[in-house]
């Protein structure tokens, strides 16, 4: 059976959120889910170090990256992680696997694009195939996507709470990345 993992950093917990609602939509459709979130403990003399982590996702069909948008780009710890990827970069062994984001921020804009743009191409990096939103801001019926965001899902949290709608937009990518692994698991 395919299996998506998600592997992510949270500080206040907004992106951990996003991660829950990611994993639904994934469940949704009856797929395997294991999420990874990236601790600080792992991270030894500047460096991440997990070896488990790396072996577990290297069997999964997709792996979906979170991260808050810190200074404009992904958090020091999942950078940590990303960086520790290149010891696998050069096998490609993520090469074919489905691949998308999701990040948050405290700002309307805040740049959480620019941490889209760096989780796919940390994807791109390593061979895989991204997968974005379908659903314009203002142009779908869905009642997701509110802040327009096609790469990924961006959540700017109200009051310290994640918004509804971008929880049902990181459903939706979780569901979204689902359907095409059993697609790509059973072309008809």
């Amino acid at each position: 059976m395919p299996k998506v993992a998600i592997v992510y950093f949270t500080n206040t917990n907004i992106t951990g959120q996003l991660a829950q609602a990611v994993a639904a939509g994934v469940e949704s459709q009856g797929i395997n889910v294991v999420s990874y979130r990236i601790l600080g403990t792992d991270i030894i003399t500047g460096r991440y170090q997990n070896s488990d982590l790396f072996q577990s996702i290297a069997q999964c069909d997709a792996i979906i990256f979170g991260s808050p948008t810190y200074m404009g780009s992904v958090a020091a710890q999942f950078k940590a992680f990303a960086d520790a990827s290149s010891e696998y970069w050069g096998e490609q062994g993520w090469s074919g696997k489905v691949a998308a984001g999701f990040t948050s921020g405290g700002a309307l804009n805040g740049d959480q694009s620019t941490t889209l743009q760096y989780l796919l191409t940390l994807a791109s990096q390593h061979g895989m195939i991204w997968v974005g939103l379908d659903s314009a801001h203002g142009f779908a019926d869905k009642g997701i996507n509110r802040l327009g965001t096609q790469l990924g899902v961006v959540s700017k949290a109200e009051d310290g709470q994640l918004h509804e709608v971008d929880a049902a937009t990181a459903r939706y990518l979780g569901h979204r990345v689902a359907h095409l692994v059993k697609r790509l698991a059973h072309p008809e």
